[in-house]
């Protein structure tokens, strides 16, 4: 077990590295194309710890109305969270608290479609669930009977209110993130809403201005400690495991998350740089090449409505695109040709790999 001295040298680091990740958020000079793929990013990795199978690339299809062939059931899981995440942080941005209330509106839009639909979105369990095992007699982990999950609720809400005492946001989250994975308080969906509640947790308490702060790629790296350790909190009340590991995913999620941007401000620059040289057509190339920053994935006919553009004036810049090795043909289609801005997928797409 780590010592109080451990677990606050790991703390200052991570807090450390959390104000270097929020510092480069405001510098971004295109922070809202960072922020809407991470969060899409999120929402498939944190899908896939509970046994979806959708890549970034599918669910980037799946939005992008004018490509079909998508499979659907996984990845409409996943656009369920790019949603339901979108809803939290929205309503946070307004001034609405952290409460059971948005908790429930965050569950139902996270449920509200696909499997679970039939879940009771939105709406404490009335019945018990268990984890593992056929029944709670041979489960690994039975959470509370529902009728106490109200009462539970309640507690956890004042909680992350700061009552009884005021508590540092980091170990806040680590400790709430627990609470509510142990009470397990929905029918379905609490492993994703869990997860979710750490980064409105920080943005709720203003650690970050932008929700850029994920933790499930850590998770699912190391989801065969996640389990244990969450295990030993309820059995042996481990909590300093519990906090060492969390804190340390922190640090390390931080520091990858600067040098995801870092790479992708550089790779912006770079390819700017390289389509202003091809002279005349630079003008139409790079308003598609900005389109592809924030549609990585499309078609000639759903960019040329988007910008506002002729089919043929964006296909010219396509191919100059994919002459300077920027754009990729994907698949070998007749129609809808499908093209991808490669290496900004690659870059997003690192950890992703379906489990």
């Amino acid at each position: 077990m780590p010592s109080v001295a451990a677990i606050q040298d790991l703390y200052e680091k991570a807090n450390r590295a959390l104000g270097k990740l929020d510092g480069l958020a405001s510098a971004l000079p295109e922070v809202s194309l960072v922020l809407y793929m991470y969060i899409r990013k999120e929402a498939v990795l944190s899908s896939q710890i509970e046994g979806t199978q959708s890549s970034l690339a599918d669910l980037l299809l799946f939005e992008d109305e004018g490509v079909p062939g998508v499979p659907r059931d996984d990845v409409r899981e996943v656009s369920n969270y790019v949603a339901a995440l979108t809803h939290g942080v929205q309503r946070l941005g307004e001034g609405f608290p952290l409460s059971l209330r948005l908790i429930r509106e965050i569950h139902h839009i996270l449920l509200s479609k696909g499997r679970g639909h039939d879940k009771d979105p939105g709406e404490f369990r009335r019945s018990q669930n268990w984890i593992g095992g056929t029944r709670p007699g041979n489960a690994l982990f039975v959470p509370p009977p529902p009728a106490n999950v109200m009462e539970c609720m309640g507690a956890l809400e004042k909680f992350l209110h700061n009552d009884p005492l005021p508590t540092p946001t980091l170990i806040k989250a680590a400790l709430s993130h627990v609470q509510f994975e142990t009470i397990h308080p929905f029918l379905d969906g609490n492993g994703r809403l869990g997860r979710l509640l750490i980064t409105l947790l920080l943005c709720a308490e203003n650690v970050l201005k932008e929700p850029l702060l994920y933790l499930s790629l850590y998770f699912k790296k190391h989801r065969a400690q996640y389990y244990e350790l969450l295990g030993k909190v309820r059995t042996e009340g481990d909590w300093q495991g519990w906090l060492e590991y969390f804190l340390r995913g922190v640090k390390a999620t931080c520091d990858q998350a600067a040098h995801t941007a870092t790479r992708l401000l550089a790779l912006f620059e770079e390819d700017r740089e390289r389509i202003q040289r091809i002279g005349r057509p630079a003008g139409s190339a790079l308003r598609v090449y900005q389109y592809l920053k924030r549609k990585p994935l499309t078609t000639v006919p759903t960019a040329a409505r988007a910008l506002d553009l002729t089919e043929p004036t964006v296909r010219s810049s396509i191919r100059h695109l994919a002459d300077l090795g920027i754009v990729k043909e994907i698949g070998a289609r007749k129609r809808n040709r499908l093209f991808a801005y490669d290496t900004y997928i690659g870059i997003l797409s690192e950890g992703t790999e379906p489990l």
